[in-house]
C-alpha cells in the first residue's frame, strides 16, 4: 500500500455537496432505525449487543465509502 493510499484511508473526508451529506444521513437514518427495532425485539444479552454493534460497523463502512468515493459517484 503507498503513502497516498494511507492518507485517502485515514483523511477526513468532509461532504462536498448536499447529495453525499444527504446520502451520510440517509444511511445514519436508517441504521438508527433498524437500531430501534433490534433494541425493542431483541432480548438483552451478548447476541443483541453484539448485533447493535455489528449496526454501528455497518454504518462506518457505508459513510466511509460514501466519503472515500467522492462526490461524482452519489
Amino acid at each position: 500500500m503507498d503513502s497516498a493510499e494511507l492518507a485517502h484511508r485515514f483523511n477526513y473526508h468532509p461532504p462536498r455537496t448536499a447529495a453525499v451529506a444527504e446520502a451520510h444521513s440517509s444511511v445514519r437514518e436508517q441504521c438508527t432505525q433498524l437500531a430501534g427495532c433490534i433494541d425493542s425485539t431483541v432480548p438483552e444479552g451478548r447476541e443483541k449487543a453484539l448485533a447493535v454493534t455489528k449496526l454501528e460497523e455497518v454504518m462506518f463502512w457505508a459513510n466511509a465509502a460514501i466519503a472515500r468515493a467522492g462526490s461524482e459517484n452519489i
